[in-house]
């Protein structure tokens, strides 16, 4: 269950809902809501992988750079 908390509170972390965060990571919302529920686990190296997303574009934000 601690992946599941992982994968919500990045997603919290953004602001974003379900859907925009969807939208912006190019998972499927069905997928996020299995995975946030616990019903599904993602491999282990999503958390990361999406860790290090939102890190890279903060880091971005912050050097004035567009992001795609």
């Amino acid at each position: 269950m601690e992946t599941a908390r992982l994968i919500k509170e990045l997603r919290e972390s953004t602001g974003l809902s379900r859907k925009e965060f969807s939208e912006h990571t190019g998972i499927p919302v069905r997928t996020l809501e299995d995975w946030e529920a616990g019903r599904r686990t993602p491999p282990e190296y999503i958390p990361r992988l999406i860790a290090y997303q939102l890190k890279y574009e903060e880091l971005m934000k912050g050097r004035g750079e567009k992001l795609l």
